[in-house]
């Protein structure tokens, strides 16, 4: 596998700290559900930080999928890069079945 040139590394590694901080944020708020059930001003930070998020992950996906075609030498990198992207779709919906189901 070769390494990244300096460009690349820039966004890439931005992706990971952005799907990782996202993670981060997501969990806390769920926990905060949780803590502070009657927290009505909660809700409305959930959603609003979920479609936020939505729409910046959407464009930092899309920017490692146009590198994906045009560096043909780096696919694995970048792929790997968009799985971890991708991973926070299935928690925050698990998070979201779990806050409207209250189990």
């Amino acid at each position: 596998m070769e390494t990244f040139s300096q460009e690349n590394q820039k966004s890439a590694g931005f992706s990971t700290y952005l799907a990782i901080g996202s993670f981060g944020i997501g969990t806390l708020l769920f926990l905060l559900h949780f803590a502070l059930p009657e927290y009505g001003l909660l809700y409305f930070i959930g959603y609003f930080y979920l479609i936020l998020a939505f729409f910046i992950h959407l464009l930092v996906f899309l920017n490692l999928l146009f590198l994906y075609f045009i560096k043909p030498n780096e696919r694995e990198d970048l792929t790997i890069k968009m799985l971890i992207m991708l991973a926070n779709i299935p928690i925050a919906l698990l998070y979201l079945y779990i806050v409207f189901n209250k189990f």
